[in-house]
C-alpha cells in the first residue's frame, strides 16, 4: 500500500496536469510498459465518474504511443473495444485517460461460469476482434487479462494495444510504417516533440499530427540500438499482477524432451539446430552464438571469411545434437514474437515472417480452451521451443509438422505425439478440476458426507439427529443439481468444432473473427 502511494504521488509530480482534474484511487494493473490506475473525475454536473488512467512507460517510443491513440480512436468505443476520453502528457510522460470497466478477474470467476455465460463471452471477444481486424489492426496480445469483463452488467471491452501491429491493407496510418515490437522500449528524446493533448478529447486526428510532429525529430541510430536491447530484456511482462488467485496450468515450467526443431525458409536463412534436451542445448547454442559474435567484432578478417561462407553449402549438422559452422555463419532470421508466453501461435514460436491477424484468433482459441477445460493459464513454458513442445501434446507431433511446412518451416519431432480428442480432453480436465476443488474443502465431497447420511445400525437415530442428516442430503443433492444446471454436462459438439477451427495449427485456414461469429456454435446469439 505505501509503494502505491508513492507511485501516485510521482505520477502527480511528472503529470501535474492530473492534480486538478483527477482524483487517482489506487492501482489496479501493472506491466512491463504500462501502469494502470483507478480515478475518479468531477464532473460538470457535480457526478464522479470512475476512469482508468494508463501511465505509460517515459522509455516508449513516441509513434508507438501514438500508433496506440490512434488504434483507440478509430477502432475503440464500439464493438467491445476500448475507447478514449482524453490524453495528457508532460515532457516524456504520457498518461492515456479511458473509460473505467469494473471487471472480474478470470482466475476468480473461471471455476463458476455457466456454459451460456462462456458462450456469451466467446461471442463477444469474436466482436471485439472482428472490429480491429476490419481495421486491420493485429492485437498480438488476445488473452484474459486485456479483455475485461463485468459478469454482472455483461460488458465487455478488448484493451491494451501497446503491442498491436498493422496487415498490409491497415487503415491505421501509423501502422503502416512497419514498427516492429522493439518500439516498445525505444527511448524518448529529452525534449520530445510528441504534442500529446494536455487534458483535451483525443480526436480521430490527433495521433495522425502526433506522428507528423514526432517523425520531424526523429531517435537516433543508437537509441534505436539501444531500444532493441531493451526490448529484449523487457518483453514478457506481468499479467493479473493485482490479484493473487492460484493459477493451475495443465503444462509447468518443466522442459519436454519431445522435439528438436530445425527452423528453414530459403537457403538465405538460418538454420538452428537443438539437440533433444531443448533446454540444455539452447544455453549452449547461445553460448557458442556469443562467442562467435565476440570474435567476429573484434577480428575483422573472422569476420569476412564468416559472411562469405557460401548460403548454398549444406549443413552436416541437420536433426543433430550440435551446430555447424554453416548454420552458425548463416544471418539469424527476426521475426515479430511480441505477446504473452501461452497464448503465442506456432508460426510465432516458429518466427513465421509473415504473421496475420490469425495469431489473435489462435489466442482466443486458447482462452477458449481454458474456460472449456476449466484450467488456467492452460500452457505454461520457459521458452518459445518447449511451448511448441506442448502445443504437439495437444494437436499432434504429425500436423505441426505439416503445418509448419506450410509456412516455410522445419520442425523435428524425436518421437510420435497423437493428437488429442478436443472433447475427451477438456472434459477430463474439468472433471479433475472439480475433484480437485472438493479435496480442497471449496465444496463438499461424497467422502465428507457419507458420515453424515443415515446408516445402518443396532442403535435407533434419534429424529433430531436423522432430520438433520435428511437435511444435509438434500442440500447436497440441491448443490449437485445447480452444477449440472451449469449445462457443463451437456456442452454441445459444435463448441468443439469451433475451438479445434481456432487451434487450427495452420494459419492460411484458421476460421477468422467473422466466420466464428457465423459457427453454428453461436446460432442462439444474434449478431
Amino acid at each position: 500500500a505505501a509503494g502505491v502511494k508513492k507511485d501516485i504521488e510521482r505520477l502527480y509530480e511528472a503529470v501535474p496536469q492530473l492534480v486538478n482534474v483527477f482524483k487517482i484511487k489506487e492501482k489496479i494493473g501493472e506491466g512491463t510498459f504500462s501502469s494502470v490506475y483507478l480515478a475518479t473525475a468531477q464532473l460538470p454536473t457535480g457526478y464522479e465518474e470512475k476512469m482508468a488512467l494508463k501511465h505509460l512507460i517515459p522509455t516508449s517510443h513516441p509513434l508507438r504511443i501514438a500508433a496506440e491513440l490512434q488504434c483507440l480512436t478509430v477502432a475503440g468505443g464500439q464493438d467491445n473495444v476500448m475507447g478514449v476520453k482524453y490524453c495528457f502528457r508532460k515532457n516524456d510522460h504520457v498518461v492515456i485517460v479511458m473509460p473505467y470497466l469494473e471487471h472480474e478477474s478470470f482466475l476468480d470467476i473461471l471455476d463458476s461460469l455457466s456454459f451460456e455465460e462462456v458462450k456469451e463471452y466467446m461471442f463477444n471477444l469474436f466482436k471485439a476482434l472482428r472490429r480491429i481486424h476490419h481495421f486491420g489492426i493485429v492485437h498480438r496480445d488476445v488473452k484474459p487479462s486485456n479483455f475485461l469483463y463485468n459478469r454482472q452488467l455483461k460488458k465487455y471491452a478488448l484493451v491494451d494495444f501497446g503491442l498491436a501491429q498493422g496487415t498490409p491493407d491497415t487503415k491505421i496510418e501509423l501502422l503502416k510504417t512497419g514498427h516492429s515490437e522493439d518500439q516498445r522500449g525505444s527511448c524518448l528524446q529529452t525534449n520530445p516533440t510528441v504534442a500529446l493533448a494536455n487534458g483535451v478529447p483525443v480526436s480521430a486526428t490527433a495521433p495522425k499530427e502526433i506522428a507528423q510532429q514526432s517523425a520531424s525529430k526523429a531517435v537516433d541510430r543508437r537509441s534505436s540500438s539501444l531500444s532493441k536491447v531493451q526490448m529484449k530484456q523487457g518483453r514478457g511482462g506481468k499479467e493479473d499482477s493485482v490479484h493473487h488467485s492460484v493459477q493451475r496450468s495443465v503444462f509447468g515450467e518443466r522442459n519436454f524432451n519431445v522435439f528438436s526443431s530445425t527452423y528453414q525458409e530459403n537457403s538465405s536463412t538460418k538454420l538452428i539446430k537443438q539437440s533433444k534436451m531443448v533446454d540444455v542445448s539452447s544455453r549452449k547454442l547461445v553460448t557458442k552464438k556469443k562467442i562467435i559474435s565476440t570474435k567476429t567484432v573484434s577480428n575483422g578478417a573472422a569476420r569476412k571469411a564468416a559472411s562469405g561462407c557460401s548460403l548454398n553449402l549444406l549443413c552436416d549438422c541437420y536433426a543433430t545434437d550440435r551446430v555447424c559452422s554453416v548454420c552458425l555463419s548463416r544471418r539469424q532470421q527476426v521475426a515479430p514474437r511480441a505477446g504473452t508466453p501461452g497464448f503465442r501461435a506456432p508460426e510465432v514460436l516458429t518466427k513465421c515472417p509473415t504473421q496475420t491477424t490469425a495469431i489473435d484468433m489462435w489466442s482466443a482459441g486458447i482462452i477458449f480452451l481454458s474456460l472449456l477445460s476449466g484450467r488456467y493459464p492452460f500452457f505454461k513454458a520457459s521458452d518459445d521451443l518447449t511451448a511448441l513442445a506442448q502445443i504437439m501434446t495437444v494437436r499432434g507431433s504429425r500436423e505441426t509438422i505439416q503445418a509448419a511446412r506450410t509456412f516455410g518451416k522445419s520442425v523435428v519431432c524425436t518421437q510420435v505425439v497423437p493428437t488429442q480428442n478436443l472433447r475427451t480432453l477438456c472434459e477430463k480436465l474439468r472433471g479433475t478440476n472439480s475433484s480437485c476443488k472438493r479435496s480442497q474443502g471449496e465444496g463438499p465431497s461424497r467422502s465428507e458426507n457419507s458420515t453424515a447420511l443415515p446408516v445402518a445400525t443396532d442403535k435407533p437415530c434419534d429424529p433430531e439427529t436423522l432430520g438433520k442428516q435428511i437435511q444435509h442430503l438434500q442440500s447436497f443433492q440441491e448443490e449437485m443439481k445447480a452444477t449440472d444446471v451449469k449445462g457443463w454436462d451437456q456442452v454441445p459438439d459444435e463448441a468443439y468444432d469451433l475451438l479445434d477451427k481456432l487451434l487450427d495449427l495452420n494459419p492460411a485456414t484458421r476460421i477468422t473473427a467473422k466466420e466464428a461469429l457465423l459457427h453454428p456454435f453461436f446460432k442462439d446469439i444474434k449478431l
